[in-house]
């Protein structure tokens, strides 16, 4: 299985959350870590997430990108993910 490192960039909706979550799970990734945050004074989130699966990371990137209110979605690198952790 493999792991990815996701950020994702957001307008600040309730719901954004939920979609995101539920678009991971229907593509058939793991949710393994997740922390999201609130910037530019609370107009927009920011969604870090490690995920898991055997399909390609393409495939979820993709689709994330097209949800409603998601402005950018960026794959992190190994180097990328753990600078975001410290």
């Amino acid at each position: 299985m493999n792991q990815y490192q996701l950020q994702i960039a957001a307008k600040f909706r309730p719901e954004v959350l939920e979609r995101v979550l539920r678009l991971t799970r229907h593509r058939g990734f793991r949710v393994d870590e997740m922390d999201m945050s609130t910037q530019d004074n609370g107009q927009g989130l920011v969604i870090n997430i490690r995920v898991f699966s055997d399909r390609p990371i393409s495939q979820l990137s993709l689709q994330l990108e097209k949800l409603l209110d998601v402005t950018l979605v960026q794959v992190l690198d190994q180097e990328q993910a753990l600078k975001k952790t410290a």
